[in-house]
């Protein structure tokens, strides 16, 4: 077996040496590791950095497109050069790279398809109060969402393997993490969440330029990928919701009525038509989304057939089994 592990970089020269020596070039379980850089249109020589410093593989992008977007590139260059298992970890050394064992062994015991670095975000002391409470709330919101454990949403520390590799299809333009989990629940992905340790930081993350600006990218985030794999009961919410106002209103209407004072209430009855008549439009956009959900679901086969192929793989492999229960698939941090 074949594990690689991919380091998308933005400007990492200077973080890139100690991170690469730490990395580990042989592990249990795999007869080759090896290292790919995707350098995301650095401007600091990050891809002769990477080179110099012993990275196997090197995929750099013309131009800055963002974390999401250079994370799915090295998931397509560690799918064409015969990863078996990729891990994925940060530039910046945030994560300890002896941990990275931690990741791969539920993959290799056959629990998982998807292993994530839990850091322990409630009680990280590298965050700040705020920043606790708010990932503590991102990682419950995921959770709902997902239908998976969700100890630690925004954690880039994971592995996967080939099949789900090929199947994570990454549309955000902010982060990957939590889309790709919303995604796994959908599908009953078998995920693990692993307690993994964290260096400390040597600069502010780039990826969260301010709370308000991180809270609106991962609401959009969440949002979006629990629209578009369960577009049925977000429209069925939203409808009978609005049909649940108007009813209510033409009951208050009715009630006036009976007893003779309907003739100041006229409002509520116009407020009320117009709550039901857009509550059942709203009803019949989700049955119109669901609907077009089984046709994404079709493409999204063609499309995962056609990495196979791209791949040299001629036939689908079958697919995972029912996801195991929650707490057969995430381990408690001690």
């Amino acid at each position: 077996m074949k594990l690689i592990i991919q380091i998308p970089s933005y400007n990492e020269a200077a973080a890139l040496p100690v991170t690469l020596k730490e990395l580990p070039r042989q592990l249990k379980g795999f007869a080759s590791v090896e290292i790919l850089v995707v350098d995301d249109g650095s401007t600091d020589g990050t891809s002769e950095v990477a080179r110099s410093c012993g990275a196997d593989h090197v995929i750099r992008l013309l131009q800055h497109v963002g974390l999401a977007a250079a994370f799915a590139t090295g998931l397509e260059a560690c799918l064409a050069r015969g990863a078996d298992v990729i891990v994925n970890t940060d530039a910046d050394n945030q994560y300890r790279a002896e941990d990275i064992r931690l990741l791969v062994e539920p993959i290799l015991a056959g629990r998982a398809e998807l292993v994530v670095g839990d850091r322990g975000v409630a009680v990280l002391p590298a965050f700040s109060p705020t920043k606790r409470a708010l990932q503590r709330l991102g990682s419950c919101v995921t959770e709902k969402a997902s239908g998976v454990k969700t100890p630690d949403a925004t954690s880039g520390f994971r592995a996967l393997t080939r099949e789900m590799a090929l199947r994570t299809i990454v549309l955000s333009q902010h982060s990957y993490a939590i889309e790709t989990l919303i995604q796994a629940g959908a599908r009953r992905v078998a995920v693990e969440y692993v307690p993994v340790r964290t260096n400390s930081s040597a600069r502010p993350s780039r990826l969260i330029r301010s709370l308000s600006d991180y809270l609106m990218n991962s609401t959009a985030t969440i949002l979006r990928a629990y629209t578009m794999y369960r577009p049925l009961r977000v429209f069925t919410g939203l409808g009978g919701l609005l049909l649940g106002l108007g009813l209510a209103l033409s009951v208050r209407f009715l009630c006036y009525f009976l007893v003779g004072q309907s003739g100041g209430h006229v409002q509520s009855l116009i407020l009320a038509a117009i709550l039901l008549i857009v509550g059942f439009q709203v009803l019949l956009i989700g049955l119109l989304a669901d609907l077009v959900g089984f046709n994404r679901r079709i493409l999204e086969e063609v499309l995962y057939r056609l990495r196979r192929l791209e791949m040299g793989q001629n036939s689908p492999a079958p697919r995972s089994p029912r996801r195991a229960p929650a707490a057969a698939r995430t381990r408690k941090a001690k």
